[in-house]
């Protein structure tokens, strides 16, 4: 019996359930803007019981009317069109008024679908929330593209780069300078020169005393000097300079000035130009003569020259030295020159090839980067036919000096 009992409540409570759900309020959603709900209609009061016809005797019973169609139902409740489930019969969206207005508008002159030919796979309520797509509008759809196929393919034909060549003027190339094209190159250029000038492409000028030194031998002092000075730009400079020696107590020794034009010809090395004047002993001579200078791999500073004189004598001169840092101001110096000649000049007491050399060591000490005194110790020989001109003239063709100098520049 007890199980009796518990099967009829649990029947109850789920046949009740789905009654429940179909009076499910919605308009307490949130967001849901529902329409106002009609008023109820006048209940008949229960207690009134209907005053029950006397049927009169001998009068014909009225067949009661019934209905000849069925009750309509509605499809679109008002709560589901509230919330876009479906439309009501009879709605129309602004799209399709639009289309009714203005059949041209529609695309590919595609016509609207016959009355009645609905697809049952695609409702229309279904169609307007964009569930699906009816028949009728995927039939429309290549005719759309048919029409569009020429226009399509004339665009796709101008893309790309295969495009055809043309005969128009090329535009104007833009100026290197964009501020030119806004105040011009006149206005700009004195800017660009003051900005040179101020970041490495202007004119400097320095004065560089190498060597300014005192030759102690046995018997004898002597004097060397070497110095040039420089103004110009980093790629174009004019340069000046002169080497020179001599002995304390005896006639103007031996003098070389150079002028040359200088240019960059590398981030190491200038390409130099110009003219040699030789002073002091013997007849002056002037040469023409083209050299180089620079900075070597590991530091090394090498020169090196060729000289043509006006009385066509042919002689060539070259140096290295390189500056071992010991501290940030001790600095030892090793330094080789030497010069050779293509014949031999008796006038001048040089002989043909090797003529002359110098090996120098030199230890300086910077107290100031413009300023260093130094000592050290240089050893001069001559060679060949220049040697025998030196034994002539009595003097010794090789020698050991110890020298003290200063090198400075400004």
């Amino acid at each position: 019996m007890k199980t009796l009992f518990l099967l009829t409540a649990a029947s109850a409570i789920a046949l009740a359930t789905p009654a429940v759900a179909q009076t499910m309020d919605h308009s307490n959603m949130p967001g849901m803007k529902m329409p106002a709900k009609p008023a109820p209609a006048a209940k008949p009061n229960p207690d009134a019981k209907p005053r029950a016809a006397t049927p009169q005797r001998g009068a014909p019973r009225l067949a009661q009317d019934k209905p000849t169609t069925a009750p309509v139902v509605d499809a679109c409740p008002p709560e589901h069109a509230a919330m876009g489930h479906c439309k009501p019969e009879g709605a129309t969206s602004p799209e399709r008024e639009e289309a009714a207005a203005d059949p041209e508008q529609r695309v590919g002159g595609a016509q609207d679908p016959a009355p009645g030919a609905a697809d049952s796979n695609c409702p229309p309520e279904h169609a307007e929330m964009g569930h699906c797509v009816p028949q009728s509008a995927r039939t429309s759809e290549p005719d759309a593209m048919q029409d569009m196929a020429m226009p399509m393919g004339e665009a796709m034909g101008s893309l790309g780069t295969a495009l055809p060549a043309g005969d128009a003027p090329a535009p104007a190339a833009p100026e290197p300078d964009y501020a030119d094209r806004v105040w011009g190159a006149t206005t700009m250029q004195p800017a660009r020169d003051a900005l040179r000038r101020e970041h490495g492409g202007g004119n400097y000028s320095q004065v560089m005393i190498d060597l300014a030194e005192i030759k102690i031998a046995d018997g004898h002092t002597g004097y060397k000097f070497e110095a040039d000075a420089w103004f110009g730009g980093d790629i174009n400079r004019f340069v000046v300079k002169a080497d020179g020696e001599g002995e304390f107590g005896e006639p103007f020794g031996d003098v070389e000035l150079k002028a040359l034009y200088s240019r960059a010809i590398g981030p190491y090395f200038n390409l130099q130009a110009g003219v040699r004047q030789d002073l002091g002993v013997g007849p002056d001579r002037t040469h023409a003569v083209i050299g180089v200078e620079g900075l070597a791999p590991y530091w090394f500073e090498v020169d090196g020259y060729l000289y043509l004189s006006t009385q066509g004598e042919v002689r060539a001169s070259a140096s290295a030295e390189y500056d071992q840092r010991l501290t940030q101001r001790l600095i030892l110096q090793p330094k080789i020159e030497f010069d050779l000649s293509a014949e031999d000049i008796p006038e001048i007491g040089i002989g043909s090839g090797l003529t002359s050399a110098e090996f120098g060591l030199r230890l300086r000490y910077e107290i100031a980067r413009e300023f260093a005194p130094y000592i050290g110790i240089v050893h001069e020989a001559k060679f060949g036919r220049t040697a025998d001109f030196a034994r002539a003239a009595g003097d010794d063709p090789s020698s050991t000096n110890l020298v003290v100098g200063v090198r400075a520049w400004f």
